[in-house]
């Protein structure tokens, strides 16, 4: 298939089909979750870590970076990646970027791989922790 018949499809059917795979978790069910052995992983980049705060505990994987360090296939791996029926819970800022994410770890096999609804924005709001932003 040539670039020119091929089928264009907007972001936001991209995003609807990454959706249509994902059972996506309120805040307070990835809290749940995550207190039952699923991986919080924030992929959000560190300068917008700095400016709206962060999860104490959470893996820190930037999403550049995602698949090679959840794939426990790669070279490149986390000791966290033990095998494909680990839970990643991906966190961005508003869940947007975390449903895309969510989709490409299942396309490894990451069958329970999800994300959090709202994102980190929705995840402070529910009150759960959070590390505070110290502006200077």
């Amino acid at each position: 298939m040539s670039a020119t018949t091929a089928v264009r499809r907007s972001i936001d059917d991209v995003l609807a089909d990454a959706r249509s795979r994902l059972r996506r978790l309120a805040p307070v069910e990835a809290w749940e979750a995550v207190r039952h052995g699923a991986l919080l992983v924030d992929i959000r980049p560190a300068a917008q870590r700095a400016a709206e705060g962060s999860v104490p505990w959470a893996l820190v994987i930037e999403r550049n970076v995602l698949e090679w360090r959840l794939d426990p296939a790669s070279d490149a791996r986390i000791p966290q990646a033990l095998g494909y029926d680990v839970q990643p819970v991906v966190l961005c800022s508003e869940g947007y970027t975390s449903s895309l994410a969510a989709a490409a770890l299942q396309d490894l096999g990451l069958h329970r791989a999800t994300d959090v609804v709202g994102g980190f924005q929705a995840w402070r709001r529910a009150g759960l922790p959070t590390t505070s932003v110290h502006r200077g």
